[in-house]
């Protein structure tokens, strides 16, 4: 095996991990994708030849890639620079040194939208502590801060988090939780359940691509529609165009897109795609990711 090889080889092992971690931080697969290339460069560009915990060195090196690319965004914006990257944040009494209880059993669409309107810093101590238990003193260099100081990131992210999930974009958020609990209820096979969360006139239409395999070109009515989205159990919660979404992706590709309009805080109509053609436009980011 040549070095090239050997090198490409290294790095693949901890892809996954690091294209997750960057989908959290910047809220995009495409985006994600070219982080991850980065620091594919930087790799094969740098002596690791002595770096004991190489996926330790390749999350700092996309954590770093994430962070310029989030800051560069909020100055695309016209957007202050994060103010808690610029000085150290004032102590905070009483403040749990631990890992405070936040995130439910699995990541939700709804957490991905508040994550978007985290500070560079506080986003991307919150996503490498608390969603990939990465230590404070390896987090500490990455936002170039103390560990206690990026302890105290993270913090401010928990409770910014928290309150933006019942203050801003109500009905982002809204949405994003139905779509969890559509998710949910088709797991189960809760047909009832499906029905509830259906407006009564729903509407599920199939591109020719989802209609041969095996999904109806048109199904009306709440329990004609739950009818055919009960067998959906393999399917994941999504971020598509930065809308909820559900996502079919047998062996890790991408084959069929649920996407849902609501009325209300029902939804109304789903959209089954699957023709290759549009789905490769999509913007992908999977809610449940690790």
């Amino acid at each position: 095996m040549d070095e090239d090889t050997w090198l490409a080889s290294r790095f693949e092992e901890h892809r996954p991990r690091l294209t997750a971690i960057a989908s959290r931080m910047l809220g995009s697969r495409t985006e994600a994708d070219d982080a991850v290339q980065e620091a594919w460069i930087r790799f094969s560009r740098s002596d690791t030849s002595e770096v004991e915990n190489l996926g330790a060195w390749l999350t700092t090196v996309v954590s770093r890639v994430c962070l310029n690319a989030l800051q560069s965004r909020r100055t695309r914006s016209s957007e202050p620079l994060d103010a808690e990257l610029l000085g150290a944040p004032p102590e905070e009494p009483g403040l749990d040194p631990e890992r405070e209880a936040l995130l439910a059993d699995s990541v939700g669409l709804a957490l991905l939208i508040v994550l978007d309107s985290l500070p560079p810093g506080e986003r991307v101590a919150f996503v490498l502590h608390d969603m990939f238990a990465v230590p404070f003193e390896d987090i500490a260099p990455i936002v170039g801060r103390s560990p206690t100081a990026a302890r105290q990131l993270a913090s401010r992210a928990r409770r910014h988090v928290q309150q933006t999930e019942a203050q801003d974009k109500p009905d982002r958020l809204r949405q994003s939780r139905l779509v969890d609990a559509f998710m949910a209820a088709a797991r189960r096979g809760d047909f009832s359940a499906l029905v509830e969360l259906l407006d009564p006139d729903a509407v599920l239409r199939g591109d020719a691509a989802a209609v041969s395999l095996g999904g109806p070109e048109e199904a009306r009515g709440a329990e004609a529609v739950a009818g055919f989205l009960v067998r959906a159990r393999g399917a994941r919660t999504a971020l598509v165009d930065g809308a909820p979404a559900l996502v079919w992706m047998p062996r890790g590709q991408l084959r069929v897109a649920l996407l849902f309009t609501f009325s209300a805080d029902k939804v109304a109509m789903v959209e089954a795609i699957a023709e290759p053609e549009r789905l490769a436009t999509l913007d992908l980011v999977l809610a449940d990711d690790t």
